[in-house]
């Protein structure tokens, strides 16, 4: 049998397309689809498909731990089963407490409540509903910590200010606010001795405030009246209250039957 001779470049294609193929098979995707968890999206990585994991049992992540919870909520559980607020401070209330509260409360809560807390501030004299006069009767007799509540989940038209407001410093307003009451109900014998006090027309004339600047505060013509509290719509941000003859509800209970006549 006549071999066949086959020419020496005859091999040449053969070993281009294995070369080929190894090429091809090393050739991949990775830099575009990553073996990564992407915020929002499913994984492939997981049994569940799921990208977002579940914390693991029995730890708690980093700025988690809150073992005081009268610190960050302002309410304790009473023995009626309510949230109970409480006319105490998680911290002793210094100087410096009272400054960074005064200049938080200077920032956010002046355009309503006004730098004398009266509820008379700038955007209500524009029309907006009359705030809170934290030197009414109602605000004097409620514990501090209904303020540091009520700055963390809102009231009414009020919003809430835990985003602007760390716990620390919500505590520190609700302590200035207290302070800012007792300020304005002060009587010369809560004076320490040896201070000297001026009258507030005369500190208003050296600044060349106008005259009207140490007069008693009025509620403008603009302002909008706030409609009276309709129960049946709830409580305006859920305040915790402690009703003292409390509705309580069944779900899914079988309605009482007419009465006979």
């Amino acid at each position: 049998m006549q071999a066949i001779r086959l020419k020496s470049n005859s091999w040449l294609p053969a070993l281009a397309m294995a070369a080929a193929l190894l090429f091809l098979a090393g050739c991949r995707q990775d830099m575009q689809n990553q073996p990564k968890l992407i915020p929002q999206r499913g994984s492939a990585m997981f049994a569940d498909h799921r990208g977002a994991r579940p914390q693991v049992v029995n730890t708690v992540a980093r700025g988690q731990l809150r073992e005081d919870s009268y610190f960050y909520t302002g309410v304790v559980q009473g023995a009626n089963g309510y949230r109970e607020e409480k006319d105490l401070m998680p911290f002793p209330v210094t100087l410096a407490v009272l400054q960074r509260g005064q200049e938080r409360f200077n920032i956010y809560c002046t355009p309503c409540h006004s730098r004398v807390g009266n509820g008379l501030g700038a955007i209500v004299q524009r029309g907006y509903k009359p705030a809170a006069n934290f030197h009414d009767q109602v605000r004097l007799s409620q514990p501090i910590s209904h303020y540091f509540y009520v700055m963390t989940h809102g009231y009414g038209a009020m919003p809430d200010y835990s985003a602007q407001l760390t716990p620390v410093d919500r505590w520190a307003v609700a302590a200035y606010i207290r302070a800012l009451q007792l300020s304005q109900a002060a009587t010369e014998s809560d004076i320490p001795a040896g201070v000297k006090v001026k009258d507030l027309k005369d500190l208003a004339a050296e600044q060349h405030l106008p005259a009207g600047f140490a007069e008693p505060w009025e509620l403008p013509s603009t302002a909008i009246q706030a409609y009276p509290h309709d129960a049946v719509q709830g409580t305006p941000a859920m305040a915790p209250a402690n009703p003292a003859d409390p509705g309580i509800k069944i779900p899914l209970s079988k309605p009482a039957e007419p009465a006979a006549k």
